[in-house]
């Protein structure tokens, strides 16, 4: 006996049925809001770390500028808010303006040197044969990576004025009168002192950043332009440099924020003396804050010393920018 069955009318049923793909999972739509999401889920630590070991002292140290707090406050817990006394005592005094003046002269001196002869090592980084180049980028890696209280501990040893590598060197080239010389006795002596240090820690990045980006550059165009008639400045200035001129903008950049706050090697070397002659904004708020107590005013301070980086590098951005603009 056989049985016929019939098959159901289809209407709306079956064509949601087939609009949903027949599974019942999500819809298209649905997948592509998940799919935006990731990227930000993804985003989400990274956030959630730069908030809490950044953001939150930051917001702290704003908080603390704004208040009288001294030794005799911190240990009786007390919150005594004084307003913006503390930014009208610090920008109404000649030392602040005076130490601002000393940090941009001594970044743009360290950024420039930096630059320079980063540029020159990473050139010839690109030029030599593959064991010099190794051992080349084996010495700058191991200066890169050198703690900087070490380097800086390493450099008072070789500007000592007693038994200092650097007078017996200069004493035995015959300028006699630096065998006992005092490197920290003046305020450019100690300038040129941490100027060479920093210069010195700085060069490894600017020159492995800048030979990494020769790499990219493709070898037929250095081929066309010989075939030009290209002299080797000429290759230089139409080849090479549209090419590393990204590079060496964000590379000035980074340098620039690094210098700025370049605390470790002054105090290190010196405490900023002498006569604090040699000090810069950082360490213009850890003497005036942790050292005289008085950590209110160092808070304020501080908080300046990020206003006027900002100023800096967004002035320095906008050059570029403009530069830019101008070539496209």
């Amino acid at each position: 006996m056989t049985v016929q069955t019939e098959r159901p009318p289809s209407g709306p049923a079956d064509v949601r049925k087939a609009d949903d793909g027949g599974t019942g999972g999500p819809t298209p739509r649905a997948a592509s809001r998940a799919g935006a999401l990731v990227p930000y889920l993804l985003l989400l630590p990274a956030c959630a770390a730069t908030v809490l070991l950044l953001g939150w002292p930051l917001l702290k140290d704003v908080l603390l500028s704004f208040q009288n707090l001294n030794m005799a406050q911190l240990i009786q817990h007390v919150t005594e808010w004084n307003g913006i006394d503390n930014y009208k005592e610090v920008l109404t005094g000649e030392d602040f303006w005076r130490v601002t003046l000393r940090s941009i002269l001594f970044t743009a001196v360290n950024v420039a040197l930096t630059m320079v002869l980063g540029t020159l090592v990473g050139l010839l980084l690109a030029r030599l044969g593959r064991r010099m180049r190794f051992t080349l980028l084996v010495g700058l890696v191991l200066a890169w990576a050198m703690p900087v209280v070490a380097a800086t501990t390493v450099y008072q040893w070789l500007f000592a004025q007693r038994f200092g590598v650097v007078n017996w060197v200069l004493d035995k080239l015959g300028w006699h009168s630096m065998a006992d010389y005092s490197w920290t006795s003046s305020q450019m002596s100690t300038f040129f002192v941490v100027t060479v240090l920093i210069v010195w820690m700085s060069i490894p990045f600017v020159a492995i950043n800048l030979y990494a980006a020769t790499t990219t550059i493709p070898s037929e165009l250095y081929e066309a332009a010989s075939l030009d008639g290209a002299g080797a400045w000429r290759s230089f200035t139409t080849v090479t440099m549209p090419f590393l001129r990204p590079f060496l903008y964000a590379t000035t950049f980074l340098e620039i924020i690094w210098i700025f706050k370049a605390f470790v090697q002054v105090y290190t070397f010196n405490q900023g003396g002498p006569d604090r002659l040699t000090e810069i904004l950082p360490v213009y708020a850890y003497v005036e804050g942790v050292g005289n107590q008085h950590y209110g005013m160092g808070a304020a301070i501080a908080v300046l010393t990020i206003l006027i980086l900002l100023g800096l590098t967004a002035y320095y951005l906008r050059i570029v920018l403009k530069q830019e603009e101008d070539e496209l």
